[in-house]
């Protein structure tokens, strides 16, 4: 295919209107987060149904440390996508190709530096999170298994998030669909058949990750050659480099402070026993499978704002802001209903009728009182997608700070009071006040100044 038409793929932010393109840009990286939070999500059903109520504490603990990771690669790979999109946007095709080799090396020693700390670290970070003693075993063994898997992750992460800033974002789609059933019938079998219990399902995501990201890797190859560029391009620079990290920085900070607002508070959940801790796995994984559409929303602002920056054009930014804020609250209202209407039916979903009293009213009180509150998280999303996109950093990060502060802070001083609740009540207060941070420095228009490249 040639350049000519790839550009025009890529032109569909530039030139369609502003709410058809975000919608249909936003849809497949929408999908595409929900497939893989399958992963998890499918481990723990597998765990719960066919090894027990322990197992499925075990990996839930060690999922508010994993989703960490997840969210640490997708943010990495989103703020290098706004360099790379934004000299997409303007043409200059050598510095996209130097942009997009150069995120790759990055994070493959990232990754590897990470795994190596996770796997020689791992008794320490499970005691830092006050793991039981009853599901400590499990929980190391999922945990290390999954260290050997990350540089999989990491890689295959800034490989859609570069399809992504190309204009493409159907094919890292189609990869995670596949991986993700492949995911799912690995666990069957390793779980099921060959009963490897907690080991199998971490066996399953290691091996769908690693087949995505070399797949992925073959096709973004292919699509590279489309592009006329200068011979023997350097594969990395450093400056370029630098110019990367500080986007991916503060874009690593709003994908992660979700996360890693569940993994600092992972230790008030522990206090409460494994009981507590099953039905709070159980309400955390939807909350982050209800909390994708919204990132995906503020991940399309983000590239569709890098694009238009990079061609010059600031009031359609504007005209696509105001747009994404009616995907946004159209969502949070299906969440809602959804939540409240079958809450009980989707909590069994990983409890079933042998689960404790305890766990199950833990899980359905999570997801009854955090339904009403996902609309402020995609505000939040979309505000810090347009400050990402245009490469303003600062108040950015100050704001999504503040949030995690709030979260653990309330979680902390306010759980001996309330008890367990303590944790999800922080949550929306924190989402409200990262928003309104933003917001007020949007409104002050100084974003407009700022440019990645």
């Amino acid at each position: 295919m040639s350049t000519v038409t790839k550009q025009k793929k890529a032109l569909n932010m530039l030139t369609d209107s502003p709410g058809k393109a975000l919608l249909f840009f936003a849809f497949p990286i929408i999908l595409g987060n929900l497939f893989q939070q399958l992963y998890n999500m499918v481990d723990g059903i597998v765990v719960s149904r066919f090894v027990g109520e322990n197992a499925l504490a075990a990996v839930g603990n060690t999922n508010s440390l994993t989703n960490v990771f997840i969210a640490v690669a997708i943010g990495g790979g989103i703020g290098s996508s706004v360099v790379i999109s934004q000299y997409l946007g303007a043409g200059q095709y050598d510095n996209m190709k130097k942009a997009i080799t150069t995120t790759l090396i990055n994070f493959l020693v990232l990754s590897i530096i990470m795994a190596a700390g996770g796997l020689i670290f791992c008794d320490q970070i499970l005691n830092a999170l006050n793991t039981p003693a009853n599901v400590f075993a499990d929980a190391k063994t999922y945990l290390s298994i999954y260290f050997w898997g990350l540089p999989f992750l990491f890689l295959y992460n800034a490989q859609s998030a570069i399809f992504n800033a190309l204009g493409d974002s159907k094919t890292p789609l189609k990869l995670l669909i596949f991986s993700s059933i492949f995911n799912v019938v690995l666990d069957l079998i390793l779980v099921a058949v060959f009963h490897m219990a907690v080991a199998g399902v971490a066996i399953a995501t290691l091996i769908a990750q690693g087949i995505s990201a070399v797949v992925s890797f073959i096709l973004l190859i292919r699509r590279l050659k489309g592009y006329s560029t200068s011979p023997n391009l350097p594969l990395y620079e450093k400056q370029l480099s630098l110019r990367i990290i500080k986007i991916a920085i503060p874009s690593i900070i709003q994908q992660t402070i979700v996360n890693l607002g569940m993994l600092l508070v992972q230790s008030v959940v522990n206090v409460f026993g494994s009981e507590v801790m099953a039905g709070y796995a159980a309400g955390s994984r939807f909350e982050a499978i209800c909390i994708v559409p919204m990132l995906g929303i503020g991940n399309a602002v983000s590239t569709f704002t890098a694009q238009n920056i990079g061609a010059g054009n600031i009031e359609r930014v504007k005209k696509g802001y105001h747009s994404s804020y009616k995907l946004v609250i159209s969502v949070a209202v299906v969440l809602c209903l959804a939540l409240e209407l079958f809450g009980n039916g989707l909590i069994t979903i990983f409890l079933d009728a042998n689960a404790s009293a305890a766990a199950f009213t833990t899980g359905l009180s999570y997801l009854k009182f955090i339904g009403f509150f996902f609309v402020f998280i995609g505000l939040k999303a979309c505000v810090d997608g347009v400050l990402r996109g245009a490469g303003d950093t600062i108040v950015f990060t100050c704001a999504n700070l503040v949030n995690l502060a709030i979260r653990v802070w309330f979680a902390h001083t306010f759980a001996p009071i309330l008890g367990i609740a303590a944790v999800w009540y922080a949550v929306p207060i924190g989402w409200l006040s990262n928003y309104l941070i933003s917001f007020i420095w949007y409104l002050t228009g100084k974003w407009c100044k700022y440019r990645a490249i």
